[in-house]
């Protein structure tokens, strides 16, 4: 069986690696989708789409890895052309892994849809992290050892004072 996993993944974090372990643990192979693409050096996407597909593939387990495929998926100001969009990037699949209202809302019209439970929402949030990076807070604990690695090597302070 193969499943569906779509996030932002600004940055890609704990909650989002225990909700890939989640979905992995219901299907053979899991397409993940990174959604907003197209976006970048925004201060709601300050990373572009393959530095987050390098944090993915950095963090993940590398006999796990032969399971996942990443897709880009870019936004659309329409729900019906960001599916479309969906259907034609990524390969058929059998389950969508979400949580987001919107995202399980259109996808619940086409396919069937697994709810996954969020870890520490307040806390494993893309929004809080990149708040304690721009304030200088704490936040290695909160992202995968390959995460870490990968915003080393792009120089985030100076990135997150532009934006």
């Amino acid at each position: 069986m193969k499943g569906f996993f779509i996030g932002r993944f600004q940055p890609f974090h704990l909650g989002h690696f225990y909700a890939m372990q989640f979905a992995l643990s219901k299907v053979d192979m899991l397409w993940v989708g990174i959604g907003s693409s197209n976006k970048k050096n925004e201060k709601r996407n300050p990373f572009n789409a393959i530095e987050r597909k390098q944090m993915i593939l950095s963090s993940i387990n590398k006999t796990l890895l032969r399971r996942i495929k990443i897709y880009l998926i870019p936004d659309f100001d329409d729900h019906s052309k960001w599916i479309d969009a969906i259907n034609y990037i990524v390969p058929k699949y059998d389950l969508v892994f979400s949580n987001d209202e919107i995202t399980t809302s259109i996808c619940s019209k086409t396919s069937n849809v697994s709810t996954i439970r969020l870890h520490d929402r307040k806390i494993l949030s893309g929004t809080n992290i990149r708040n304690k990076m721009i304030s200088g807070d704490k936040w290695e604990e909160l992202v995968p050892a390959g995460t870490k690695k990968v915003l080393r090597n792009i120089n985030l302070k100076e990135r997150l004072s532009i934006l």
